[in-house]
This record gives structure tokens, sequence and C-alpha cells, in this order.
């Protein structure tokens, strides 16, 4: 079984302040081959994967984490074999009816991201009545990036200040990457700090192209159903050693000069 060590990325000197992410998205990627390793179906893999989710997102809030984003289906999965995809389809759906009222009760927020046109009606009514029965939460805002490509996010977005430019809503002078954020799928959520992708792959992988521009990413050999709370305690110790530069100098070279 591999292990969840990662690797470590730049360190910041100790005197300065250890941040917690406010925002933390995860690629949850692995559940096949978690499978395959123990001889199971593709299906056992998912079931696990659902599992190690509700443990991630129980243990989210005490670690001081507000957004959580998770990675759920991306607009090419529809590409995989139909009876995966069926599968997946199920496992969403007993998801939200299964832990819609816990994650209620718990004060969790579900918001969805992702191209909802062409979705089976049953399943874009459930991601509607997930939403609205949470809109009031503030515990931990839980992000579902469902049937979503970070290309495609972006060039839905450019299609709408497209169309209010030529209706004459706004002018094409005043698109800023500012604005340009506000018509994303995310708008009002900040962009995440940390980015965590299980399975040893070294990708975003078409993954919030747009809003992880400076976020700290963290690479975990494990599969996604052995995730659990202390890996995601790692992660966060090992962000808050990283220095964060977004395109500026080091402290200690801004010091030294």
């Amino acid at each position: 079984m591999k292990s969840c060590r990662f690797r470590v990325g730049p360190h910041r000197p100790e005197s300065e302040t250890m941040a917690t992410p406010a925002h933390v998205a995860i690629i949850m990627d692995g559940n096949g081959r978690w499978a395959k390793a123990r001889g199971l179906p593709r299906l056992a893999g998912h079931r696990a994967g659902v599992e190690a989710l509700r443990k991630t997102v129980r243990a989210a809030p005490g670690l001081g984490i507000s957004f959580l984003t998770v990675y759920a289906f991306s607009s090419e999965n529809w590409s995989r074999p139909k009876s995966e995809v069926s599968d997946l389809m199920g496992l969403l759906k007993l998801f939200i009816r299964r832990d819609l009222a816990e994650l209620h009760q718990s004060g969790v927020r579900v918001r969805i991201i992702g191209d909802r046109a062409g979705l089976q009606p049953d399943i874009r009514g459930l991601l509607e009545e997930a939403e609205s029965l949470t809109a009031r939460n503030e515990a931990l805002t839980l992000i579902i990036a469902f049937n979503y490509g970070g290309r495609d996010e972006i060039v839905r977005t450019a299609r709408k200040l497209a169309a209010a430019v030529a209706r004459g809503e706004i002018d094409s002078e005043a698109i800023t990457a500012e604005s340009f954020a506000g018509a994303l799928d995310t708008a009002g959520i900040p962009d995440p700090e940390l980015v965590i992708r299980t399975s040893g792959e070294l990708r975003l992988s078409n993954f919030l192209l747009w809003q992880a521009a400076y976020s700290e990413l963290v690479f975990l050999p494990c599969y996604w159903p052995d995730f659990s709370r202390e890996h995601l305690a790692d992660a966060l110790r090992d962000f808050a050693g990283r220095e964060r530069r977004f395109g500026g100098l080091a402290a200690q070279d801004v010091a030294a000069s």
C-alpha cells in the first residue's frame, strides 16, 4: 500500500506567522486503482472514495478550513464506460440523499460548480435542492465540482461576458481580471490557497485553472480512499511552512535589497 508522504515545497523563515488556508481544493484521484490493487470492482473504489469524502468534510471545519472544493466529476469523465458513469451518478444521488440532512445540521453550505446544461432532470433537481436547503449555513462551504472543466468554465464565462457586451450592458474595456473572476462559477468564493491531489499524479487535470493560479500544490502518492484527517492535517502543516510570493521576492530578498 502506498504511503501518503508528500514532497515538501519551499518554506518560509520560522519567524514568520504560520497560516491555515481558508480554502482547500482536492482532486480526489485513485479510486479505481485502489480497488484494482485489492482485486475489487471499480465501484467498490468509488464507494470507498465517498466515505473518504465524508470524513474529510467532517474534519475540515475543525482544522480551520472555511471552503472545501472537491473534484467530483469532470466534463471529460463522460468518456468513461457507460456502466461506470451510471455508477458514479448513482453514488452522487446516494451521497446527497443520505448526507444532505447531516450536512445541513452541521452547518455546511453546498455549492455546485460546473455546466448543468444537459444534465438529467433528477440530477439537476438534487443539486438545486442541496444548494437551496443549505444556502444560509456558515460552518463550511462545500463546493462540489460536477460536470466541471476549467477550460469549459473559462469559455462559458467569456461567452457570457461577450453576450453582455453585445447587448450593450457592459463595455469591453471594463472587463478586468476581477470582473472576469466575478462571472466564473466560483463567484463570491475566494481562490484556493491549497490544492491537494491524491494518487501520485502531478497535474491539475483541468481543475480550477483560473482560480489556482497562485495556489500551493501538494501531491500525495496514496489513493483517495486512503485519505484521512491526518493526511489533511499534514498537508495543512506543509502549507503553513510554504513561502508564498505571488510573483514577488522572498522576504529575505526584500530585506536585503
